[in-house]
């Protein structure tokens, strides 16, 4: 049976479960922050549950298994722990109590304490019977399954006798016979696994908590209010009503003498369990004694139990409810039971189940310990990594049951170490954001006025009345303007319409060979092309292609020469040329040609100035 469950959905990876199991049953999964559950590991001893504080760890829930069996019209007994008295403190007369369990569907209502009276008559047997050999009881189901698992060697020195629960349901099947179906319900959770091992009289066929009694009470709207009294059934016990205590098998026993005469040590609670088996282990004939032991303290402070409920009122409240029994108590009619049920066999056995790992070298262990800062010197240990020493820690490390970061003192210093970086990376940052932001506003300053010179030379070249494009390496149009594209004809201002400018268009296929030749070789020779003549389309234009970033950036002015203007325009500039080159003839032939370089000049001069007229005139 898996009585421990991880719900990954609701779990915070606290990693408080892994802490608290004291047998580290729950570990880290690999590669997962998240906790998994090693069911051969467990001890039922339900640590984890407690101190997970968003409830993802549960245990095996039974309330649907009973309901079930409560509605199949079998017979049904249930027998109660006598730790009722301090589990329900808000019911105020157990009479009413046993009254609401029937109302539930149970044929018959049995309490334990007659089976723990039982029992405990069978443990003065065995101590008083002494012959050299020390035991440990094994009233609690926790403890035994610890010592089957971790310390199978001494299965021996386990005492041969049932649990009172066991008892109690040979009881129940002697007086009512063997086909009824019983269930237990208790404060135990590893009552659940114990419920599963006996066959026969001590069958237990389900093993209810306290919590899932109250589930029941609420799902069937059970209260005491509305239920009259009712007794447990017969046979009920003595002084077995003291079991809930650590101490309460010895008085029922009537061993619980004084610490001089006393042959028992009582030992409840978790690492005094550990610590008590341990010395046991080390050697019982130095200690003399046997050892009573609860994992918890006794069955008052089970794990299902209300988890509010406080321990030393629950004392007070199982002492004060013994006492009103034995006001009234028919002690003959006792005696009477315990003879007619002292023929049940209340033996019992046990079977070695190592579930121990192979102890690492010390030499490993010692790696280990100076991995976290600790040395195997230390004796002190915080165990706030669920460990009762630092050397334990190390050594679950090593068999892969704990790791490194479950140190949290070593963790605490990475962690402040990590915190100090950060810092420091996060003043650097800080750093390199401001100079970052003085930087942004510096190019923005700077884009603000390459946009704004842009913007300029945008419109200028939009303004210009001849024809422009500039284009890149690829010779990919950058910008042109509307003279150039109405240059290109009717093809180029339909694209023009989609893509303004015509930008991104290949000048391959707006312009022949012979003109966007002209701008690969400018492109590749960083050479400049002024005022070249080249026919286009039935016409002639005046083209410069001059280099504006080198084998980068080109850009190219056309003229269209038809155009009366440009005509004009470069008549005069010719014509200029001419008498520039006829100066320069004249420099040389002056002497020779005397008054007739003098009219030459004039008659040049008037050409230009009629030129001129002509202009102003049109």
């Amino acid at each position: 049976m898996q009585l421990i469950q991880i719900d990954l959905e609701k779990c915070n990876c606290s990693h408080a479960c892994i802490r608290a199991c004291p047998v580290k049953a729950i570990t880290q999964q690999k590669n997962s922050e998240y906790p998994e559950i090693n069911h051969d590991r467990c001890i039922g001893c339900g640590s984890c549950l407690s101190v997970c504080q968003v409830e993802a760890v549960s245990y095996y829930n039974a309330v649907d298994e009973t309901l079930k069996l409560l509605k199949s019209g079998e017979e049904v007994a249930a027998i109660v722990d006598p730790s009722i008295s301090g589990e329900f403190p808000d019911i105020t007369d157990y009479r009413k109590f046993v009254e609401m369990i029937r109302t539930l569907g149970f044929d018959h209502v049995n309490e334990v304490s007659f089976g723990v009276d039982l029992v405990a008559r069978e443990y003065r047997k065995l101590f008083s019977n002494f012959k050299g050999k020390y035991y440990i009881t094994s009233n609690c189901p926790t403890v035994v399954s610890y010592v089957e698992k971790f310390f199978p060697e001494m299965i021996n020195n386990l005492s041969p006798i049932v649990t009172p629960m066991t008892a109690t349901a040979m009881v129940v099947r002697k007086k009512l016979g063997k086909k009824i179906n019983v269930v237990f319900i208790g404060p135990c959770l590893s009552a659940k696994d114990e419920a599963g091992r006996h066959e026969g009289l001590g069958k237990v066929d389900i093993a209810l908590t306290f919590q899932e009694l109250r589930k029941l009470f609420a799902l069937f709207n059970v209260k005491e209010s509305t239920v009259e009294y009712s007794d447990f059934d017969q046979p009920i016990g003595y002084l077995g009503s003291l079991y809930p205590l650590s101490h309460g098998i010895l008085d029922a026993a009537g061993m619980n003498g004084s610490t001089l005469e006393s042959s028992i040590f009582t030992i409840d609670g978790k690492n005094n369990m550990m610590e008590a088996i341990e010395e046991f282990n080390d050697g019982p004939e130095a200690i003399k004694k046997h050892f009573n032991i609860f994992y918890n303290e006794g069955c008052l402070m089970g794990p299902g139990t209300s988890q509010s409920s406080k321990k030393f009122l629950r004392q007070s409240l199982v002492v004060e409810y013994a006492r009103k029994r034995l006001k009234k108590f028919d002690k003959k009619l006792w005696e009477e039971n315990m003879t007619h049920y002292g023929d049940l066999d209340l033996s019992r056995s046990f079977e070695k189940d190592d579930q121990r790992l192979e102890i690492p070298s010390e030499e490993k262990i010692e790696e280990i310990l100076k991995s976290v800062g600790k040395t195997s010197s230390e004796k002190a240990a915080c165990s706030a990594c669920g460990f009762r020493s630092c050397r334990d820690f190390a050594v679950a490390v090593s068999q892969g049951l704990s790791r490194s970061e479950t140190c949290l003192t070593w963790s605490l210093k990475n962690k402040q170490d990590y915190i100090k970086t950060l810092k420091n990376n996060n003043d650097r940052l800080r750093k390199q954001q401001r100079e970052f932001e003085e930087n942004e506003k510096i190019l923005k300053s700077e884009n603000q006025k390459i946009k704004v010179k842009s913007d300029t030379i945008s419109s200028l070249l939009q303004n210009l009345p001849s024809a422009a494009v500039i284009v890149d390496d690829k010779l990919k149009v950058i910008e042109s303007n509307k003279a150039f594209v109405s240059v290109l004809g009717e093809d180029a201002e339909m694209i023009n319409d989609v893509i303004p400018g015509l930008i991104g268009a290949d000048l391959k296929t707006l312009l022949p060979y012979n003109i966007y030749n002209l701008f690969d070789y400018v492109m590749q020779k960083d050479e400049n092309i002024i005022g070249r003549d080249v026919s286009f389309q039935e016409g002639l234009l005046n083209i410069s292609v001059f280099s504006l970033k080198s084998n980068k950036v080109v850009g190219a002015v056309f003229r269209d020469m038809y155009v009366a203007e440009v005509r004009q325009e470069e008549i005069i500039h010719r014509v200029s040329e001419v008498i520039d080159e006829n100066l320069k003839m004249v420099q040389q032939i002056a002497f020779s040609l005397g008054e007739g370089a003098s009219k030459t000049e004039k008659m040049l001069n008037s050409i230009i100035e009629t030129y001129k007229k002509v202009k102003k005139t049109e």
